[in-house]
């Protein structure tokens, strides 16, 4: 998923900013991915819990 490689390059330059802008759009993504299938419910909350908590901690 293009949209989890844009949030991870952003927390890894430390731009708390693009980051939770990133993860705003990719919620969508993911929940549409559990929608069709793609993914567990389960996964898609606990990779879109992570992802909020590495975010939170660049702050």
């Amino acid at each position: 998923m293009n949209v989890l490689k844009k949030i991870e390059t952003s927390i890894s330059s430390g731009d708390a900013a693009d980051a939770k802008e990133a993860l705003r759009a990719a919620q969508p993504e993911i929940q549409r991915g559990v929608s069709k299938g793609l993914l567990h419910k389960n996964t898609a909350a606990r990779k879109l819990s992570r992802l909020s908590s590495r975010i939170k901690a660049l702050k």
